[in-house]
């Protein structure tokens, strides 16, 4: 719960505003560690679950499943994103009123500034329309919302994974390195997903049912795990085939979200593109969260 808490208290932290350098660093590392736990923790731990000698050879052994249903979640995640934008232009452009003539009422309504040539001609000259950067900032706004919705559907999906697994595990070699991941990567990819609902803007109740469902996934999935010890088996079928298909869809989701809405979204944005310094900073701290994350995976 800290770290997706964290980014959410920048009045009182002033460097983790989204203006400052340090919250670009920080999220550019966290950004690291949500790659570095699909490419590394989840879409392995999906290959082992799919491809198990626990499964009959046909057809789980005979089909890449794990994959392939990885490849459908980021596809279907980059249709959740395009389709959400799509509305979203289609309702922005709905509310703009065209008058007759083909002129916006910003431009019928702007004063005409006369400009005095050698020509002596008048140049009527129209102020930009402030509605663009209204509708600019309006998609932007929109935009971070469905990255952070998107983000934390995908991080609950796999913290409830992940508990499951260590509440149901009888084996304390098993739990001890999962403890130790968990606290790692559940930090930083709380404070990727906070930063994301920083940026995203929402008020204070949104904000703490957000913090909230991402703080109780992990704890309902252990209990979930103990609950139901007795009677379940990791090497069943039936759990191999949903846990994999979880993990695999959960492994798609964040490989698209870390690459595409967070790492290349903000490289690619001007803040980044405006400063070589504070982009070598932001590439060394994504590569920490990559490394740090990828160590994990040799003890969980």
């Amino acid at each position: 719960m800290g770290g997706v808490s964290l980014p959410l208290f920048s009045r009182l932290i002033p460097a983790l505003a989204p203006d400052q350098k340090l919250f670009v660093v920080v999220k550019a590392f966290a950004s690291g560690v949500i790659l570095s736990t699909g490419f590394m923790h989840v879409l392995p731990d999906s290959l082992d679950d799919l491809q198990s000698e626990c499964l009959p050879d046909s057809p789980w052994h005979e089909f890449p499943f794990s994959t392939f249903i990885a490849m459908l979640a980021a596809v279907g995640t980059l249709m959740m994103d395009s389709f959400s934008m799509a509305v979203h232009h289609r309702n922005q452009r709905g509310k703009v009123d065209v008058v007759e003539g083909g002129e916006s009422p910003a431009v019928q309504m702007a004063p005409a500034i006369h400009i005095h040539g050698h020509s002596h001609g008048h140049f009527p000259t129209v102020p930009a329309a402030p509605a663009d950067k209204d509708e600019e900032g309006n998609a932007t706004l929109k935009r971070n919302r469905v990255i952070a919705q998107v983000l934390e559907v995908g991080i609950v999906v796999h913290s409830v994974v992940i508990g499951l697994s260590m509440g149901a595990s009888q084996n304390p070699c098993t739990i001890k390195p999962l403890v130790a991941a968990l606290c790692f990567h559940q930090f930083f990819e709380g404070m990727g997903l906070g930063g994301c609902i920083l940026q995203a803007e929402y008020n204070r109740k949104i904000k703490s049912i957000m913090v909230f469902f991402f703080s109780v996934t992990t704890p309902f999935g252990i209990i979930l795990g103990i609950a139901i010890s007795n009677v379940y088996s990791d090497n069943s079928p039936t759990a191999l085939i949903v846990i994999g298909v979880l993990n695999a869809t959960s492994a798609g989701l964040l490989i698209y979200m870390a690459l595409v809405d967070l790492l290349a979204a903000d490289f690619m944005g001007s803040r980044l593109q405006g400063s070589i310094k504070l982009q070598g900073w932001a590439y060394v701290a994504v590569l920490l969260g990559i490394g740090g994350m990828s160590l994990m995976a040799k003890w969980a």
